[in-house]
């Protein structure tokens, strides 16, 4: 059994030591990367659950199967020709099939179920599962693994959401009598009994629901990249890895942009207290990135890490004595859910108060919600600014460390970097600044360059 790197957690080395390994596009986009994944599996006994994704993109200009199934689905809604489409599909997990030298093994049958289903009746959710469903059967039969269909063991409420209770329960039952199992990623049961997919990436979250219903002493997300950056790579180049990073400092981060893993996967195991280990396929004995709940393990930098996004705008609401006014805040935020346009922020002064919204959601009802701020609130005045980027500094070492804050605007005005908007939460976890758009990326990397290179 391996080891768990420098900086993890201290996981018990012997006995029945489960873990639920995913692996992403990339990791299985041909044969050769099926049999890096197979080698992965093979090097640890305790993997025992395996989650795969479709087939990703096999070098520069290639197209996901993902995509090659959403449009397929639109060829066959509009009744277009689809059958170019479906045979490139095939092709690609024929080549796969052939590539690992499985002997007696075809994916006809289940084309031919595909084929069928698109002329009948095209459903979106059921076409793009597929890539996922077929990658399963695949590495079930190389791997000599049980294979769980997941619209057997994972269900949705009727309003899309996942039934996690009733999901854990089936699954936990089945995985009792599975040893080892195959269960592809991204779908399950919708409550009309059809498939029902998950937003894009979400095998990243049928990995944490199979950890958390098997109580897993590990989920390993097995990826492209070696963990998680401290910043962008394609902001910042070659920035450091985050060894170890909490549940929270990972919320904060995926939310604001940072993108190695869906934000939704760490619900289910930080329930259980499971940490994720997210790893390189082209790159086993790298440590990677741990995800835990708590930890002792002091961060070799003040933040643990840096993200951010583009393309938001401020709604600023002034009035005079708005702090003595009871209800003042609920009744301009109600003008905003009236048009169904969620906040990301919200500072505010003793006369003022900013709305922080995304900008593509709200351009076109700005003058419905300026109205309806006037009908339920009777400010004094309504001022709209665009073209905001919002930048979430992270780190648990950030609450004990004097002159953070003062770091980062230092760091900022060293660099001509103008700062428009700053929020920090009570728990001190993380500050969010507001600056141009423009301004976006040379903030980032004057951020990054003040606690990570210089760390003066």
């Amino acid at each position: 059994m391996t080891r768990p790197p420098d900086g993890g957690p201290d996981l018990k080395q012997y006995g029945n030591m489960k873990k639920v390994v995913k692996f992403g596009g990339s990791s299985l986009a041909d044969a050769a990367q099926f049999k890096k994944v197979a080698e992965i599996i093979h090097a640890d006994e305790s993997r025992v659950y395996v989650i795969p994704s479709a087939p990703g993109k096999r070098f520069s200009g290639d197209t996901k199967v993902t995509d090659l199934l959403y449009h397929m689905y639109e060829e066959a809604k509009e009744k277009k020709d689809f059958s170019k489409t479906l045979q490139t599909i095939k092709d690609r997990y024929d080549q796969i099939i052939k590539g690992l030298g499985l002997k007696n093994f075809s994916l006809d049958r289940e084309f031919d179920v595909i084929e069928h289903e698109l002329l009948d009746d095209p459903d979106e959710d059921y076409t793009a599962s597929r890539g996922e469903y077929l990658n399963g059967r695949i590495m079930a039969r190389y791997l000599k693994y049980e294979f769980i269909d997941a619209q057997e063991v994972i269900f949705f409420y009727e309003d899309g959401s996942l039934n996690l209770e009733k999901t854990t329960f089936t699954l936990r039952r089945r995985l009792e009598k599975v040893p080892r199992a195959v269960i592809p990623g991204f779908y399950g049961q919708g409550y009309n009994m059809k498939v029902k997919t998950f937003s894009r990436g979400g095998s990243d979250i049928t990995g944490s629901i199979v950890a958390g219903a098997c109580k897993a002493d590990v989920y390993e997300n097995w990826t492209d990249v070696s963990g998680f950056m401290v910043a962008d790579p394609r902001i910042v180049s070659n920035p450091v890895r985050i060894e170890t990073i909490t549940y929270r400092e990972l919320r904060e981060l995926s939310y604001m942009g940072a993108s190695v893993l869906h934000e939704e996967a760490i619900f289910p195991v930080r329930h259980e207290g499971i940490p994720i280990n997210i790893r390189n396929t082209n790159a086993p004995d790298e440590d990677g990135t741990w995800i835990v709940e708590s930890t002792c393990q002091k961060s070799g930098y003040v933040v643990t890490g840096i993200a951010g996004k583009k393309g938001f705008c401020t709604v600023l609401i002034s009035k005079a004595m708005m702090n003595s006014e009871i209800g003042f805040g609920r009744k301009v935020l109600q003008a905003f859910e009236e048009n169904q346009i969620s906040f990301e922020h919200m500072p505010s002064g003793i006369d003022t108060m900013t709305i922080v919204v995304h900008e593509d959601e709200f351009m076109d009802k700005e003058q419905r919600v300026v109205s309806a701020i006037h009908r339920l609130a009777g400010p004094d005045s309504v001022e709209i600014e665009s073209d905001l980027a919002l930048i979430a500094v992270v780190g648990r070492g950030m609450k004990s460390t004097r002159g953070t804050a003062g770091r980062i605007f230092s760091a900022l005005a060293h660099a001509h970097v103008n700062v428009r908007m700053i929020d920090q939460g009570s728990s001190e976890l993380n500050i969010i600044i507001g600056v141009e758009n423009e301004d976006f990326e040379t903030a980032i990397r004057a951020i990054y360059d003040i606690f990570v290179l210089t760390q003066i």
